[in-house]
């Protein structure tokens, strides 16, 4: 059928304190069919942490034979452990039609897109300010001066990054905002270039 339902990939990405994590909650609550990326490790699971939950844990010989085998969209070694995002669930999401979701930054859109870009839907989410931000930071009241100066650093970065992006939103209005997030992840399926080209056709002949 034409209007069987694609997997595809979303991006969302923002300086911490922009208030994405609040705005995906609305996308889970309205979209149903999704898988939110979960990274792997191999450092041992810890106590109120679940397997496909937190992480997917495994051992360093399945994940260094998935590095070998060329399954993993990006990976590091970090204090004798590793971590990285594996290819296998999000394909496998993929081919059941869903939308992946993932909360990354930067550096990771430029990844996925280098690898995925065909299946990729990307969204910058933003306060109007710095200035805005770093009043939100401080109200959260749940870091140091120094860790909220680190992420307004960090903030100033990534925003020089927002035209690599589909779609920018300004988190200034959360209804709105939030219902514009929604409308993206419920579009994001409907790429022209999930479809492929010879398969359509042939459908649409039919």
């Amino acid at each position: 059928m034409i209007n069987e339902e694609k997997g595809g990939i979303l991006i969302v990405s923002g300086p911490s304190g922009c208030g994405k994590s609040t705005l995906l909650k609305e996308v889970y609550k309205n979209v149903d069919n999704y898988y939110f990326s979960i990274s792997t490790t191999t450092r041992n699971i810890r106590k109120n942490e679940s397997h496909g939950v937190d992480y997917f844990y495994i051992s360093k010989k399945e994940f260094k034979e998935d590095i070998k085998n060329g399954h993993f969209l990006e990976w590091a070694k970090v204090h004798d452990n590793y971590y990285g995002t594996s290819l296998k669930p999000i394909m496998k999401a993929l081919k059941k039609g869903k939308l992946v979701i993932f909360d990354i930054d930067v550096q990771g859109h430029e990844i996925v897109r280098k690898k995925l870009n065909h299946l990729v839907s990307s969204v910058f989410i933003t306060t109007p300010t710095l200035t805005q931000l770093e009043s939100r930071l401080k109200n959260r009241n749940t870091d140091t001066n120094e860790v909220i100066n680190g992420r307004l650093e960090n903030a100033q970065y990534e925003i020089k990054y927002f035209q690599k992006y589909d779609y920018i939103i300004i988190n200034d209005d959360f209804k709105l905002a939030s219902s514009t997030l929604l409308n993206i992840a419920q579009i994001a399926r409907n790429k022209s270039t999930l479809y492929d080209k010879e398969d359509m056709l042939n459908k649409w002949s039919k």
